[in-house]
């Protein structure tokens, strides 16, 4: 297709944009949001899931939806498996309940199929106005106390505790690589490197790398603390494609998880779109987001062909921010986005031996960024405070996102009710409280 074609399919000039701009975003774009290629199978593969297959899945799920974002939805926003559902998926879904990965990788595929029904039907107008805005804040917030929780006691520098429900791990080799990976991290971030995150992840993985040899031929330690790939390249893996268990996703136990993906990916598809249209100033007269039907029937398309592929739910990218930052206007910022991921498909030898340690500073980082919210949060009401405090706090407390989500419209409802505010909560809302208080049976 000739520069002029894609001028005027993507509508650059109605845009005020230019191909020269819209490339250097999707570039932008992918450097902020590449670390998820090794995070995603980092976080995965601890349910016994295949590293390589996730990191096939992650990139063709990265990929597609990112260009049919920009394609359909003409729209600059990157699409990839969102943080968050990874941690739910295996901390929550698979190791703390026991719920197989192929099940688990149903309930995605079902949330995804009920998402595009919801899309279509336009339900998700309703729902996403029963659900109080603070709450949602906190939500988000809550997943990123989670998540650098999760990185913190993957490398053991938080641990449970004796006479103490957490303590300090102590220094050891792995805590002090770990200091060492996170001050780089922090550096680079602070800096406003583009590509910081996965900038630090290589680096800091070369780092553990030489460090682990080092400290063996020494005989400081016994083994090494990763082990160089033995090739770079090799032939992506599909072996979790269609491996989705989906009878046993639409048993009643697994309501509560289906629920889950559903809702939590809906909340955070919607919050960011608002955010990431308003600052690249792409909304209508009454300041609702241009093609936001098309962009969220793009967002439940991502997360169904996650569940077929072998991935947690795919949502859109706060981070697409970074490319708008520099100028994205058009779908054209999001094609280039997910074409960057299509080499990676072939680097999975080369990508899976990165260390925890040098993916825990990541998370630890995406953390921060999700905290970001809780400045929003009315804590001058104490009606709105409460519920979304509850709600923030027992995410990672209770190491479980559905048990944040449920007691904090829980929490909501009563408290409202109870100050006589009933104007405050919707027909919509006492539904999902009522899904809720469901899926606490089902779960107990």
């Amino acid at each position: 297709m000739e520069a002029q074609k894609f001028v005027d399919f993507f509508s650059l000039k109605k845009g005020e944009s230019d191909l020269k701009t819209e490339i250097l975003a999707g570039i932008t774009t992918f450097l902020t949001m590449s670390y998820i290629i090794v995070v995603n199978p980092s976080i995965l593969s601890k349910t016994g899931m295949n590293f390589a297959a996730i990191l096939t899945a992650t990139v063709i799920v990265s990929a597609i939806t990112s260009i049919l974002m920009g394609i359909y939805a003409k729209l600059p926003y990157a699409i990839a498996p969102g943080m968050g559902l990874n941690a739910f998926f295996t901390y929550t879904l698979v190791l703390g309940k026991g719920v197989s990965w192929e099940t688990a990788l149903g309930a995605v595929f079902v949330s995804g199929i009920v998402f595009i029904i919801l899309s279509l039907l336009n339900i998700r107008k309703m729902i996403v106005e029963a659900i109080p805005t603070n709450l949602q804040y906190a939500v988000a917030a809550g997943i990123g106390l989670f998540l650098a929780l999760i990185g913190l006691n993957d490398v053991g520098f938080i641990v449970g505790g004796k006479g103490t429900v957490v303590s300090f791990g102590g220094f050891n080799i792995q805590t002090e690589l770990f200091i060492l990976c996170f001050a780089l991290t922090m550096f680079l971030v602070s800096k406003k490197i583009k590509g910081a995150l996965l900038l630090s992840i290589i680096i800091n993985s070369i780092v553990v790398l030489i460090a682990s040899i080092g400290l063996f031929k020494a005989g400081i330690i016994k083994s090494g603390i990763v082990t160089p790939p033995k090739t770079i390249i090799s032939l992506p893996s599909f072996s979790l494609f269609f491996k989705m268990n989906v009878k046993e996703a639409l048993t009643i136990g697994m309501i509560a998880p289906v629920f889950t993906f559903l809702f939590t990916d809906m909340f955070d598809s919607i919050s960011t779109y608002l955010g990431l249209a308003r600052s690249a100033n792409l909304i209508d007269d009454k300041g609702i987001p241009i093609n936001v039907n098309k962009a969220l029937l793009t967002d439940a398309l991502a997360t169904t062909i996650s569940g077929i592929s072998g991935t947690s739910s795919g949502t859109v990218y706060i981070e697409s921010s970074a490319g708008i930052q520099e100028g994205g206007k058009t779908g054209l910022t999001a094609v280039v986005a997910g074409l960057l991921f299509l080499p990676f498909m072939f680097l999975s030898p080369l990508l899976s031996f990165v260390p925890s340690v040098a993916t825990a500073p990541v998370l630890v980082i995406v953390g921060v960024f999700m905290a970001k919210t809780l400045r929003e949060i009315e804590w001058d009401n104490l009606t709105e405070a409460i519920p979304a405090f509850i709600a923030f706090i027992l995410i990672p407390l209770t190491y479980s996102i559905t048990q944040g989500i449920v007691w904090g419209f829980l929490t909501y409802t009563v408290l409202k009710i109870l100050n006589g505010e009933f104007k405050k909560i919707s027909i919509t809302l006492y539904i999902i409280d009522i899904m809720s208080i469901l899926a606490l049976i089902a779960m107990y």
